[in-house]
């Protein structure tokens, strides 16, 4: 486990660095200098990282947003290459059903590629057509030319690969490498020979519908498909005895090839259990490539993980200050690519005041960070939270909210200067808009029964313009008033509104539904990477960890989640939800 300067707080980490130094000065420093009012906001800023721990250091001055021409890039579009092997009847099969499944790797099997050039007569399948029909082998030149070319395809490249049970020599192994085919992983599926020999002995077959059984581990479902089944020539003893000698002979070459990339995987579980372990080896090589970037890959490279004891409330600030240089990170990055319209969505329990409204507080300390790194790098940062809505008897706001502006003006912000010049606090509207703001930070905008939020907060960016607006755990689904007015009048169009928020940054805890414990897992996304989805796991001695399930493009629905967690394939038919 990496040091970590966040001394008290327990971390599950995923890399080797500890501290990180993104500066918003990323954000196109102009010449512009105002040294006189920055001065009391640095000292203010620093005196609350001091405070926190807290590590993100903004360096200059600027009031121009522009995109660098240094974009982030990840590296999501360099597809996973696979090998697996395993012994006759070790479950390869079905694993790599699930691998494609899955991942959408193009499955490549040396039978089959055999079978259609054959059938398609094409020069390669000619010649081994020849060696086929005097009973002789293909050579190891024209399968090697058969697999090249398939890998040379677009869906392989653009897909990604999966060699099942390909390469079986060393020699084969070799001639890969001078065409520099080179899988990412290996992955050989272990399984005891007396288990092998019983799944293959007991294995029967249905000549009828070609479907596979066991007499043991799966029986036919009525007597007269136990009365047709039969037992195919290679499932004797002796026979799948001799196929397992040549297959140790030729794996010990192979492995010896492929050596810094194998991963030896116990086969003698349940083909959920064993998938769920290839799955988690694939993600974690996925999310590694994710994270190269080019000049900026420091930021995502010392990402420390995910912190532990998060039903513990209330956080200590150690905690508090990862989550606050977290989400600063993910939105400078966002707002550095040219993005403003943005959403922060995190629901820790010690920033959910759904859970508990006294944490509206805490929720008020990641604003003022934000709104402090912003105005120590010369920005005018408006925060705004909305007023009361309705009116007369149905005036009102939602109870989250009440005396989130006098918090806010009671915080301490430093000097006299940086309240009012730097950060001035304001509602949500378009006459909220001055020309002198350079961003606006809105708290937790929502709609409260019987009005709505959106038409104020589509005044507010309309008159904003290019100017950066993000919203920190908006709520702006539709909440009915007794009428069902707000059911129906306009709701597409506010709903199609709400969607035009790009999340910059999501972390969600997941617990079993309808509880808030234990905490099952996480799903994370940090801009500009993918959804990441975490599985918790106790260890030894209390402790426990983040363990990486799956990452997505977009957000994850629950179905996915809970797929996910149970190791279901995307094929599988969907049961009811169960983690969310």
């Amino acid at each position: 486990m990496a040091s970590l300067s966040l001394s008290s707080a327990h971390f599950s980490s995923t890399s080797s660095s500890s501290r990180s130094s993104i500066s918003t000065s990323s954000l196109s420093p102009s010449s512009t200098s105002l040294p006189l009012l920055q001065s009391p906001i640095r000292r203010r800023y620093r005196s609350l990282r001091r405070r926190l721990s807290f590590s993100v250091i903004p360096r200059r001055t600027s009031r121009s947003f522009s995109t660098s021409n240094s974009q982030i890039r990840c590296s999501i579009n360099e597809p996973l290459k696979v090998m697996i092997s395993g012994a006759p009847a070790s479950g390869k099969g079905t694993q790599c059903e699930l691998i494609v499944h899955k991942f959408g790797l193009v499955h490549i099997s040396t039978g089959d590629l055999l079978r259609a050039e054959v059938s398609s007569g094409t020069d390669i399948g000619k010649r081994a057509k020849e060696f086929m029909n005097s009973g002789s082998l293909v050579p190891d030149e024209i399968v090697i030319a058969m697999v090249a070319g398939r890998l040379s395809r677009e869906d392989a490249k653009e897909h990604g690969w999966l060699l099942d049970g390909f390469p079986r020599s060393f020699a084969q192994a070799q001639s890969l490498d001078k065409l520099n085919v080179k899988p990412d992983i290996f992955i050989l599926l272990d399984v005891p020979d007396e288990i092998l020999i019983d799944r293959c002995v007991g294995r029967r077959l249905d000549p009828v519908t070609g479907k596979i059984y066991h007499i043991k581990n799966y029986p036919p479902e009525s007597d007269e498909i136990k009365a047709r089944l039969v037992t195919r020539p290679d499932d004797t003893e002796e026979k799948v005895k001799a196929r397992l000698q040549i297959y140790k002979q030729n794996s010990e070459a192979i492995i010896s090839a492929y050596s810094d990339v194998m991963v030896k995987i116990d086969a003698n579980r349940p083909k959920e259990v064993v998938f769920e372990e290839t799955q988690t080896l694939l993600s974690q090589i996925q999310l590694k490539r994710m994270i190269k970037t080019d000049k900026a890959s420091p930021v995502q490279d010392k990402w420390r993980g995910i912190p532990t004891r998060l039903n513990n409330i209330p956080h200590s600030r150690d905690i508090r200050a990862y989550f606050y240089e977290d989400v600063l990170q993910a939105t400078i990055r966002s707002i550095k690519d040219g993005n403003t319209r943005l959403r922060v969505d995190i629901n820790i329990p010690e920033l959910n005041p759904e859970m508990d409204v006294y944490r509206i507080g805490t929720l008020m300390e990641l604003v003022q960070a934000l709104a402090l790194s912003f105005a120590d790098d010369g920005k005018r940062v408006k925060v705004c939270v909305q007023g009361s809505m309705g009116e007369g008897a149905l005036a009102g706001m939602p109870l989250q909210l009440a005396g989130t502006r006098k918090i806010l003006e009671y915080m301490d912000w430093g000097d006299d200067e940086t309240l009012g010049t730097f950060v001035k606090l304001g509602a949500i509207g378009g006459k909220e808009v001055d020309e002198e703001d350079d961003m606006f930070i809105l708290v937790a905008p929502q709609n409260a029964v019987g009005n709505c939020i959106i038409d104020d907060l589509q005044a507010m960016t309309t008159a904003a313009g290019k100017r950066p607006v993000v919203l920190i755990n908006p709520r702006l689904k539709d909440l009915p008033a007794s009428s069902g007015i707000m059911q129906t009048m306009g709701r597409e169009q506010r709903l199609e509104y709400a969607l035009t928020f790009d999340n910059c940054y999501v972390f969600r805890l997941l617990y079993y539904l309808g509880t808030q414990y234990p905490i099952m897992g996480a799903l994370r996304m940090s801009y500009p990477y993918r959804y990441e989805l975490y599985k918790r796991v106790n260890e030894e001695n209390g402790k426990e960890k983040y363990v990486l399930l799956a990452t997505y493009a977009e957000r994850p629905t629950p179905e996915q989640i809970d797929d996910a967690f149970s190791g279901k394939s995307r094929d599988q038919s969907k049961k009811a939800s169960g983690i969310w």
